[in-house]
């Protein structure tokens, strides 16, 4: 049960996070929305953990969970399709919007990034086919989709004051995305006892904030999605 207790400690940190925001933010504040978030992140975990490593992969030879991340998208598709989410609202379009333009800039620099990092720390032996597939694939539509998706529309709902960050409205439920980003990857409990890696969060959490422009700025998961692959594939390929 480790990992349903790390779930419970990161959807606790958030709804904290999240009270301490409607303090702040008291005029816009819609708990409801709020609520709902969290209810979000319990159910996309345990999808994504099949029930929390308590149903068997149905995949037993594979090296990656093929099997989480399918749920975990299909979730996820479920609640873009009901009518109080709905799939433009949730980023689920092709259209870029009027401003895209500076998107493309930023996408355009991060993935000469990505490659450049990955080439720079090549060890010439480029992973096997599963691992580039999945790299390639998965990561990007499963987190792109519920963190700057789904949750990102519960959170904006929940606070609903934006601010125009070149061209992006930005807000409190925004950068709460990003932080529980950066906590499900940083954050681990086992045998009893919670740790956080620092170094973790700083390189998962950050770079969420770039996605998260990109993805208020053009109204589309798209380039984040391209751009998520891009940084967690580049690398199986040198």
């Amino acid at each position: 049960m480790d990992e349903f207790v790390r779930t419970l400690i990161e959807t606790g940190l958030l709804a904290g996070l999240g009270l301490l925001g409607a303090v702040f933010f008291r005029s816009s504040f819609r708990w409801k929305w709020l609520a709902a978030a969290l209810v979000l992140n319990l159910v996309y975990q345990a999808l994504l953990t099949r029930g929390f490593w308590m149903i068997p992969d149905p995949f037993p030879g594979a090296d990656w969970n093929w099997a989480g991340k399918f749920a975990a998208v299909t979730g996820t598709l479920a609640v873009m399709s009901m009518p109080v989410f709905g799939w433009k609202r949730c980023g689920l379009t092709l259209d870029q919007g009027p401003r895209w333009g500076g998107a493309i800039v930023m996408f355009a620099g991060l993935a000469l990034l990505f490659f450049g990092l990955a080439f720079s720390g090549t060890d010439g032996k480029p992973d096997g086919l599963e691992t580039i597939a999945f790299q390639w694939t998965m990561p990007g539509l499963d987190e792109e989709l519920f963190y700057r998706g789904t949750l990102l529309l519960a959170l904006n709902e929940a606070f609903r004051t934006r601010t125009n960050a070149l061209g992006a409205p930005i807000g409190y439920g925004g950068l709460l995305s990003c932080v529980l980003f950066g906590l499900t990857h940083a954050l681990s409990y086992e045998a009893g006892a919670a740790d956080f890696d620092l170094m973790t969060f700083a390189m998962t959490g950050a770079p969420s904030l770039l996605l998260l422009w990109m993805r208020e700025r053009t109204g589309s998961l798209l380039l984040p999605v391209i751009a998520h692959n891009i940084a967690n594939g580049a690398s199986t390929l040198f």
